[in-house]
């Protein structure tokens, strides 16, 4: 059965490919700040995000199964957004220095625009202390690219050098409860069990 992936996120794509997942991307609008504005849990704002950019993925791909997927960062109870711009992703490092950091992805497959599975996992990250000058640097190097991830960072890249001790799933930090998400599309007949 078809397989869509309702996100833009280059690293969900990767993912996806290199578990030999066949599949089509769709573009999707979902108003993720607004959402944000609206659910003070993080879980619960990561499971919406990647419910709703599932179920318009399926309207836009009838037929196939569409999956959708975010994450939300927070650190000290405060939920980070992409940063706007290099200045705001320099604040949000700065916000994440030698703090935890939380981070919750979602994943969720919807059919003909039904919802027919959801699925959230936490990590934990600790940020280790971060100089003005390894924030320089790293952006420097990294920056546009970390832009388009929440936590400012691509664990898969220098990212991991934020961090002294990561507690939780690879694929969760990437971005995608991966291990869940093949067990689902199995179940559903979408994937060879």
């Amino acid at each position: 059965m078809p397989i869509a992936l309702a996100s833009s996120s280059a690293i969900r794509r990767a993912m996806l490919e290199q578990a030999g997942i066949d599949f089509t991307v769709v573009d999707v609008e979902v108003d993720e700040r607004s959402a944000k504005a609206r659910v003070s849990d993080p879980v619960e704002v990561a499971r919406a995000l990647a419910e709703a950019k599932a179920v318009e993925g399926s309207r836009a791909s009838p037929g196939d199964w569409s999956i959708g997927g975010d994450s939300v960062v927070t650190v000290d109870g405060r939920m980070f957004s992409k940063p706007l711009d290099r200045s705001e992703a320099t604040g949000h490092l700065r916000a994440f220095s030698g703090r935890q950091m939380r981070l919750t992805s979602a994943v969720a497959i919807a059919r003909d625009g039904e919802l027919e599975w959801s699925c959230c996992d936490t990590a934990v990250l600790q940020v280790r202390p971060l100089s003005e000058r390894f924030i320089e640097d790293y952006l420097g190097a990294e920056w546009p690219e970390v832009g388009y991830c929440v936590g400012v960072f691509r664990l898969e890249g220098r990212g991991v050098q934020l961090f002294d001790h990561i507690d939780g799933s690879y694929f969760t930090i990437l971005g995608m409860p991966l291990v869940p998400l093949l067990g689902a599309l199995r179940e559903r007949g979408a994937i060879p069990s």
